[in-house]
C-alpha cells in the first residue's frame, strides 16, 4: 500500500455524539478543517484523510470518558502525539475522534536512585532530557524527530543511539493504556524483571494505537557519560564506509552511534544546514564512557576508516560542534526531500543481519544511481538498519511509480537476507502487504489479538493488517 491506499467507508457521526462530546471537552473538542488537516495528514507521502473532530485530553480519566463515548456510538478513535511518523500511522482512514495527547505533558516521577521515570504520553523526548540533565541522567533513544514518549512507544522508535542503548522496546517498563472497552490498566509494575503472566508491556510496544492509547510510560534511564566524542570521517568507496563499522563492531568497540549519510545525503545536507563536509560517503560517530576510554575508541575506529579508505577523522569533544553536527544529521530528511522545490517525501527503511548489510545497501546504491527520481541512502548501520528517501514530484504520477518499484526491490532484498521489511518507521498503510510475506501465518495470530482487544475495529483502523473482504 501506498498513496494509493483505498479510503474506507467512514459513517457519519450519531445524532448527539458532538453534544456529549462538547459536554466532557469544551473548547478543547476542535473541528475547523485547518486542525483536521493537520491530524489528517502525514510527513511524507500518504494523501490526507481528515478526522471528523480532534480532542485534547488532559488525563487518563478524560481519555477513559472518551473512549466509552465512543465506543457506545462505534465511533473510531486515533491517537495522536507529535505527527512525526512517516508510515501514515495516524491518518484517520475511518474518520472519527483524533485524540491529541500532546497536552498531556507532565513528567510525573523520577527515580533518580533506581534510574527511572514516569511521564504522561505527551511529554517530549527533548523536554524530558532537559529536566533531566541536572540530576545527570539522560533519556538515550533518539529517533531525530522530538516526537511524543507515548508515540514513541507506540511506534517501537528507536534512532541514533540504538546501537548502544537499544529501542524503545528495551527503554520500556511499563505502560499506562486505555483499552478500546474503556479500562484503565497498567501493564507491569517498575521492577526491572518480571515472569508475572503475559508480557503485556511488548504487546502494546509497535502496536501503533490499535490495542489501547498509551497514556504513561515508565522508562529505564542512563547516567550521563563522564565524556562524550563525536567524529565526521569520509570515504571513497560506500563499501569501506560500511566494512568500517562491521569491523568495529566485531572487535567490541561499544559505538554509541554511528550514522551513514551516502554522497547524495551529503550534498543534501551541505546545502540544507549550510556545512561544507566532503560529499562523499560519510559516517557520523558518537563515543561514550570515561575520557581514557573514549580516546581508546576513538583510535581504534580512526585506524579501522584508514584501512577501509577513510578520510580525514576528525573529532570534538565541544558540546556545541556535537550538537551542530546531529542537528544536521537529525534534518537530513528535510534536506533530502527539498534537494526539489515542491517535493513531498517518500521514506522507507529495512533492516538487515549486519553481515548482510554492506551487500544490502550497495545493491540499492546500484538502484539509486539508475533512478530518475533523486533517492539518499543514511541509516543506523551500527545496527543494520537503513533509510531510503526520495523526493518525488507529486505532479508526476510515473515517479511514484517507479519508486514503488524501487521500494519492492529494496524490502525483497531485505527479507531475502533474513532483515525485515521496516526496523523502525512501522506498518501503519504502507507496508501491509510486507507485513505479510515476513511472517506469513504469524500475522494472523496478530489478527486475532486485535479481534479480541478490539472487536468493533475502533481504535486506528485501517493500519497494520491489509483489509480484508
Amino acid at each position: 500500500m501506498s498513496a494509493h491506499y483505498t479510503p474506507q467507508p467512514r459513517k457519519p457521526l450519531p445524532e448527539g455524539f458532538l453534544t456529549a462530546l462538547r459536554s466532557l471537552f469544551g473548547d478543547r473538542l476542535q473541528m475547523g478543517e485547518a486542525i483536521r488537516l493537520q491530524h489528517g495528514s502525514s510527513e511524507a507521502h500518504f494523501r490526507p484523510s481528515l478526522p471528523d473532530a480532534v480532542v485534547f485530553p488532559l488525563s487518563t480519566e478524560e481519555v477513559v470518558a472518551l473512549v466509552k463515548l465512543c465506543s457506545a456510538a462505534q465511533v473510531p478513535v486515533i491517537p495522536f502525539g507529535a505527527g512525526t511518523s512517516i508510515e501514515g500511522n495516524t491518518i484517520p482512514v475511518r474518520g472519527g475522534v483524533t485524540v491529541d495527547l500532546s497536552r498531556m505533558d507532565a513528567i510525573l516521577e523520577v527515580h533518580a536512585e533506581d534510574f527511572d521515570c514516569t511521564v504522561q504520553a505527551g511529554v517530549r523526548r527533548e523536554q524530558l532530557n532537559e529536566h533531566l540533565r541536572d540530576m545527570g541522567l539522560f533519556f538515550p533513544i533518539d529517533p531525530g524527530a522530538n516526537a511524543t514518549l507515548g508515540g514513541m512507544a507506540a511506534t517501537r522508535a528507536s534512532g541514533t543511539n540504538a546501537v548502544r542503548y537499544g529501542t524503545m522496546r528495551e527503554a520500556i517498563l511499563s505502560l499506562r493504556v486505555v483499552t478500546p472497552d474503556g479500562k484503565d490498566i497498567r501493564t507491569s509494575r517498575r521492577a526491572r524483571k518480571s515472569a508475572a503472566g503475559y508480557d503485556l508491556t511488548r504487546l502494546m510496544i509497535g502496536s501503533e494505537g490499535t490495542l489501547g492509547i498509551i497514556t504513561e510510560v515508565t522508562l529505564r534511564l542512563h547516567g550521563i557519560p563522564e565524556a562524550i566524542s563525536s567524529a565526521v570521517c569520509s570515504f571513497e568507496t560506500l563499501e569501506g564506509a560500511v566494512d568500517t563499522v562491521v569491523q568495529a563492531i566485531q572487535i567490541g568497540v561499544p559505538l554509541a552511534r554511528v550514522e551513514i549519510l551516502d554522497d547524495t545525503q551529503m550534498r543534501a545536507v551541505n546545502r540544507w544546514s549550510r556545512l561544507d563536509y566532503p560529499e562523499l560517503t560519510t559516517l557520523f560517530f558518537e563515543f561514550h564512557g570515561s575520557h581514557t576510554y573514549v580516546e581508546e575508541q576513538v583510535r581504534t575506529v580512526e585506524e579501522i576508516a584508514g584501512m577501509n579508505g577513510g578520510g580525514q577523522f576528525r573529532w570534538s569533544n565541544l558540546p556545541e560542534e556535537r550538537s551542530k553536527l546531529w542537528k544536521a544529521r537529525h534534518e537530513a530528511y528535510y534536506a533530502a526531500v527539498n534537494m526539489r522545490p515542491g517535493a513531498v517525501g517518500w521514506a522507507t527503511d529495512v533492516c538487515v543481519p549486519i553481515s548482510r548489510l554492506a551487500q544490502c545497501i550497495i545493491e540499492t546504491k546500484q538502484d539509486l544511481e539508475t533512478s530518475s527520481v533523486p533517492g539518499t541512502i543514511l541509516g543506523h548501520v551500527g545496527d543494520g538498519n537503513f533509510h531510503v528517501v526520495f523526493s518525488v514530484d507529486p505532479t508526476v504520477p510515473e515517479e511514484m511509480v517507479e519508486v514503488e518499484a524501487i521500494n519492492e526491490r529494496l524490502v525483497r532484498r531485505a527479507l531475502a537476507m533474513d532483515g525485515t521489511c521496516t526496523g523502525e518507521h512501522g506498518i501503519g498503510l504502507g507496508k501491509q502487504d510486507w507485513l505479510v510475506e515476513e511472517l506469513g501465518d504469524a500475522v494472523r495470530m496478530m489478527r486475532l489479538i486485535k479481534q479480541a482487544i478490539d472487536p468493533h475495529d475502533l481504535f486506528n483502523p485501517g493500519k497494520i493488517f491489509v483489509r480484508e473482504g
